[in-house]
């Protein structure tokens, strides 16, 4: 592997993240913000190493027999297009010799996150969990374009209108097994889309013009094989299909902040994103998740 490709800083660790393979376990937990680690970490019986760099913070410890990192990725599927590449370099390469190893280690990523409904039956402060996700973004388009094939995916560029200077949608499937495990714990399922912003991308307009013709209402209303569009993030899709190119298990869960069909917002989204980390976190720890 050339050195322009798999980057490594002075100290041997992986160029963003700037950990090493030790520094980070198989079972992870990701989050956006910085500073919402420690909100997850806290709940860790045990916590070994920490370390910030950039938006990058990691918490690596453990929680009842389970060795765990908690990361954030910052917003958006491009930073996930960083976060979870070179995770994914610590348990697939030997760092020292920058080549393969035979044998790479599966692992397991469990996206905690914040989302806007556009469902209008969805409540506030519920968790959804996605069983798959439609990428509004392109980043699938560079790993995988067949996701871009997928029947729900061209129901849904249909459905918008084949719009041509959209990025075609992609749909990618969350890891069965976790998906199925929380709806057993009472979280509701969903599809969720995955944006290339929060703003207009999301059909918020504070002082700019929409300029494409469908918006959030008409998404609201796309069925397929009676699944709909539950709600809005800017990572899940990205999550889901760099997991699957790459052979892991990723599932993500979102605390609903807000309710866009209604125009909603939570009372006190702190509490829901709390809520969310102790049911997730007690699950790992009783061995459910």
């Amino acid at each position: 592997m050339n050195a322009s490709e798999l980057i490594l800083n002075d100290d041997g660790s992986i160029y963003h993240l700037g950990i090493r393979p030790e520094h980070c376990a198989p079972f992870i937990i990701t989050v956006g913000d910085p500073e919402r680690v420690p909100t997850v970490s806290q709940f860790f019986d045990r916590i070994d190493f920490r370390h910030q760099r950039r938006e990058i913070c990691i918490h690596t410890g453990k929680l009842g027999n389970q060795s765990i990192s908690v990361i954030s990725t910052g917003m958006g599927t491009d930073n996930i297009d960083i976060v979870f590449n070179e995770i994914d370099a610590l348990f697939s390469f030997d760092l020292n010799s920058a080549k393969p190893l035979h044998s790479p280690t599966p692992l397991t990523f469990i996206r905690l996150g914040t989302s806007g409904a556009i469902q209008a039956d969805i409540v506030l402060d519920s968790l959804v969990v996605a069983e798959g996700a439609i990428g509004f973004d392109n980043l699938m388009h560079y790993y995988d374009p067949k996701m871009c094939d997928h029947p729900l995916a061209e129901a849904l560029h249909s459905h918008m209108g084949n719009p041509k200077k959209i990025n075609h949608p992609y749909y990618a499937l969350a890891d069965e097994g976790l998906f199925a495990t929380c709806i057993d714990l009472g979280m509701q399922p969903g599809v969720t889309a995955t944006n290339a912003g929060f703003y207009a991308p999301q059909g918020r307009h504070l002082r700019t013009q929409k300029v494409v013709d469908y918006d959030n209402h008409h998404l609201s209303q796309f069925e397929y094989n009676n699944s709909v569009i539950t709600n809005l993030d800017m990572e899940t899709a990205g999550i889901y299909g760099l997991s699957r190119v790459l052979g892991h298990k990723a599932i993500s869960i979102s605390a609903i902040l807000a309710n866009r069909i209604n125009g909603t917002f939570s009372e006190n989204p702190d509490k829901a994103v709390h809520d969310m980390i102790a049911v997730v976190t007690s699950s790992i720890k009783e061995g459910k998740l």
